[in-house]
């Protein structure tokens, strides 16, 4: 178990991070670029300025990590373990990844950009997407109870085909509900 480390300015795609469990770890500007992290459990961690695109995520266990201004690409989150899965996203990049069927309530997205991100049937009740840009983003039989989108846009959510109830849109998103009507906001 590798505890309290911090691992700064590495690139982990040449040399391949260790199997085993990092608890409580930083992980600053490195690059797991294509990684395979199958199997590693993290907890408690923190990856701030790190580019972990087209990672290997297999099992991969992320337990309360926070990810801050990463770029995350094509990462497929629904391959992860799902045993307390719990992760925040705060000024990053994560076009084309997919978090299909994971449960994340509360899960917290805090100005990312999330195009063409794939939500279908996942769980993100009371879920914060705070000043996320959600172009082409698939939300599909998606439970958003209670999520707050306020602050959200270039969403594309049907209200048929989403449970919805209680979450928080915007006078000024609101259109994003009604794009399958194909009727004219002004």
């Amino acid at each position: 178990m590798n505890e309290n480390h911090y691992y700064q300015n590495q690139r982990f795609q040449q040399n391949e991070l260790p199997q085993g469990e990092y608890e409580s770890c930083t992980f600053t500007n490195c690059i797991f670029l294509n990684a395979d992290l199958s199997g590693i459990i993290f907890s408690d961690c923190s990856f701030v300025d790190c580019d972990l695109s087209m990672a290997t995520l297999n099992g991969t266990a992320f337990r309360d990590v926070k990810f801050k201004n990463c770029k995350l690409l094509g990462l497929r989150f629904d391959e992860c373990n799902t045993f307390s899965l719990s992760f925040d996203f705060e000024g990053c990049i994560l076009h084309f990844a997919s978090f299909f069927r994971l449960k994340i309530p509360r899960a917290a997205f805090k100005n990312c950009k999330l195009e063409d991100v794939e939500f279908v049937e996942a769980d993100l009740s009371k879920a914060v997407f705070s000043h996320c840009d959600l172009s082409r983003a698939i939300f599909d039989r998606t439970i958003l109870e209670g999520a707050d989108l306020r602050t959200a846009v270039n969403f594309s959510i049907d209200p048929e085909q989403n449970y919805i109830q209680k979450a928080r849109f915007s006078t000024q998103n609101i259109s994003g509900l009604l794009e399958r009507y194909k009727i004219v906001i002004e």
